[in-house]
């Protein structure tokens, strides 16, 4: 790494902070990844003049100029995709195969958005007066203010990036404060894919100085957000009061329905892959098991068998299934919501202990929890973190029910071999995302992508639904004299 890393990207240049922050491996606390930027409130202001006054050019440029630059990054992270994953790995804790697998779909986004910059397309219209004709055209935003967190600190600020310079927006960028590396790692790329000085800038630092910046500065025409509930909410009241455009997705409790005829094998392997897996920190995980009757006690069995499996270490590890906990914090919120279970009264078949490794590091068993219900604290609210909790339902409409039954709907899942069921419930279920016989942690990049309730505001991400946010429809009328 170099001694960039101590410099935020503004208007074409790296430029020097006066503070940084050290940032260290969660798999071993004596790895110092590097000491990362910390921006003022007056450098992410420099920031967000320099979106300002880049904007009329690059909203002019050819889709092809686009197309080139959005390639040329997509191209560099596929070269780069076992360095930076390592990294990410590093960073975040989350396995090197995973870390790999995310720096890959961020070059698969780049590239999508690229093909995307070709296709920005209007309509016309028949008018209903004679002779007028009718366009309605796409045009950019703005300048887009983004807020991304730790948990896919590469792969999410891709998701964002990249269309929003495919539609001709402008960018200030603000990685999670506990993952800059990759952050500023994709900025690098940004920085040589030939930008134009200001379409691009990097400002990293604390959400309460520069994420706070960019939600009440008037030069910033949209938000997209990533992150918690409460400050989501924090920040699209100061956006909306201002007039400007929001979009966010603020987190999940995600239900798996598993009913009697599922197939119990790929029941358990859903349960477990979409909610220990990657330590429990994936906003989509299916951390609620409902299960019918017949199949409950062989699924709990299951789940309890595969998680004591499961070997917790190193993220970088070859042997290690899942990494350590991303920081102290979060760790102090896995172990309080353990136990809250056990005092609700949860049966904790495994788990949810804290785990000596040869290097120090932020590591905790995965929980499987059984005998809970959907009113219990630790199932109603999202942990973040490797805990899993399995509620037995009468019968398929009981599971539904319980199913909807939360304040969050980002995603959903069933485990059935009824076609009828699985219809019915891709149909009822009250999520914006829903998986038969899947895990609900996986999802593809050329799709739209979010949730309802208080999961998400404003438009999709992902696919071409970015197009929504990232765009202002105007429509033409012309009378050819």
């Amino acid at each position: 790494m170099s001694r960039n890393e101590k410099y935020n990207y503004i208007a074409g240049e790296w430029v020097a902070a006066a503070e940084f922050t050290e940032n260290r491996n969660p798999s071993d606390l004596d790895d110092v990844i590097g000491h990362y930027a910390q921006a003022s409130a007056q450098q992410t202001g420099d920031a967000i003049a320099a979106a300002r006054a880049a904007l009329p050019e690059w909203a002019a440029a050819t889709p092809q100029f686009r197309a080139e630059i959005l390639e040329r990054v997509g191209t560099e992270l596929m070269a780069r995709r076992e360095e930076l994953g390592e990294l990410l790995s590093r960073e975040e804790g989350k396995i090197r195969a995973e870390g790999i697998g995310e720096a890959t779909r961020a070059a698969q986004l780049f590239k999508f958005y690229a093909q995307e910059a070709l296709r920005v397309e209007g309509i016309a219209i028949a008018s209903i007066r004679p002779g007028v004709r009718v366009e309605v055209r796409h045009e950019p935003v703005g300048v887009i203010g983004m807020i991304t967190p730790w948990n896919f600190p590469i792969a999410i600020p891709a998701w964002k990036i990249a269309p929003a310079l495919a539609y001709g927006n402008t960018v200030v960028f603000k990685p999670a404060d506990l993952t800059p590396g990759c952050g500023w790692a994709l900025a690098e790329i940004l920085s040589r894919a030939g930008l134009p000085a200001g379409v691009f800038n990097l400002v990293m630092g604390k959400g309460r100085i520069v994420g706070d910046a960019i939600a009440r500065s008037p030069l910033v025409d949209a938000v997209t957000f990533t992150g918690s509930e409460a400050t989501g909410r924090g920040i699209r009241g100061i956006v909306a009061e201002r007039g400007g455009k929001v979009q966010q997705e603020m987190g999940g409790k995600s239900p798996l329905v598993v009913l009697d005829d599922a197939d119990l094998d790929n029941a358990i392997d859903c349960a477990i892959g979409g909610s220990v897996i990657s330590t429990g920190q994936r906003c989509t995980s299916n951390t609620r098991i409902i299960a019918t009757p017949a199949i409950h006690d062989a699924l709990v069995e299951g789940m309890a068998k595969r998680t004591r499996a499961l070997v917790v270490g190193n993220a970088l590890d070859p042997a290690s299934h899942i990494g350590p906990v991303v920081d102290q914090k979060q760790l102090d919120t896995n172990l309080r919501y353990i136990a809250i279970a056990d005092d609700e009264g949860a049966e904790r078949l495994c788990g949810g202990e804290i785990l000596e490794r040869p290097q120090r590091g932020f590591y905790l068993s995965p929980a499987v929890y059984a005998n809970c219900t959907n009113q219990m604290v630790h199932v109603r609210e999202e942990v973040f973190g490797p805990v899993v909790s399995v509620i037995k339902a009468a019968d398929y409409e009981e599971a539904l029910a319980i199913a909807n039954d939360s304040d969050l709907g980002l995603s959903s899942g069933i485990c059935t071999k009824s076609l009828k069921y699985a219809e019915d419930f891709k149909t009822r279920s009250a999520s914006g995302m829903v998986f038969v016989n899947l895990p609900t942690a996986g999802v593809d990049y050329h799709v739209p992508f979010g949730g309802k309730k208080a999961s998400s505001y404003g438009p999709r991400e992902q696919g071409r639904a970015a197009r929504e946010f990232f765009t202002s429809s105007k429509t033409a009328y012309t009378n050819p004299l």
